[in-house]
């Protein structure tokens, strides 16, 4: 039972690591509203590194953010949200298949194997957290700008990256939760006692001594 947590733990954090690769490669996170364009045959969409237009005749033009420091805060923090999320996703990879207890690395113990399990796990929940504060906060900002009616620049929809970051965050967390199901808390078993027996066989028989009982200290006085 726990051999299979694990293995479907590992495959759901290696396809969730796939989709959020996916997503923050992604240049559909926001789309341009269709009241704010003039013709319905035209689109545009950006992501974390880069805007595009795109027509119905096939053309496509994209152009990268120029700046960093220019850029907006959330957006910044996504990037930086999302370039974590893949490392550590890569990382609770590597430790989860060594954590596995169908692997067998050297002499290492049962109780080792599901620490390392443990830590994978975590990894992967962690993973998750990160790929769902990004594409929440995105998500945020881009529905309080459509909804502002202060705001003067273009209005934007949530595109499908954000989706895609969603269901990577889900299938991440639930990945790390059923490795960490699959440790048990094992308590080590208690050292079994050990009993000394002295055994002397002279010729006359076998002798047993006992020590004679304490005599009061009071008793001990000579008088002269």
């Amino acid at each position: 039972m726990a051999v299979g947590l694990q293995v479907v733990g590992l495959l759901l954090g290696v396809v969730s690591w796939c989709l959020q690769s996916s997503c923050t490669s992604s240049q559909v996170w926001k789309v341009r509203s269709q009241q704010e364009s003039v013709s319905s045959s035209q689109w545009q969409f950006e992501g974390l590194w880069m805007s595009c237009a795109a027509t119905s005749l096939g053309s496509l033009q994209c152009s990268r953010f120029k700046t960093v420091l220019g850029l907006p805060v959330h957006l910044q923090a996504c990037r930086a949200l999302m370039i974590l999320s893949l490392l550590v996703g890569l990382a609770s990879i590597i430790v989860s298949v060594l954590g596995l207890k169908c692997t067998k690395i050297g002499r290492t113990s049962e109780h080792i194997k599901d620490q390392i399990a443990l830590t994978g796990g975590i990894l992967f929940i962690l993973s998750g957290v990160f790929t769902l504060s990004a594409v929440s906060w995105y998500a945020a900002r881009v529905i309080q700008d459509f909804y502002d009616p202060l705001y003067g620049g273009v209005r934007f929809e949530l595109g499908t990256g954000l989706y895609l970051g969603w269901a990577a965050s889900c299938l991440a967390i639930l990945g790390g939760s059923m490795l960490c199901c699959s440790c048990r808390k094992t308590s080590p078993a208690a050292p079994a006692r050990q009993f000394s027996y002295n055994f002397s066989k002279t010729s006359q028989g076998q002798h047993i001594y006992r020590a004679a009982p304490a005599s009061d200290s009071s008793s001990s006085k000579a008088y002269v």
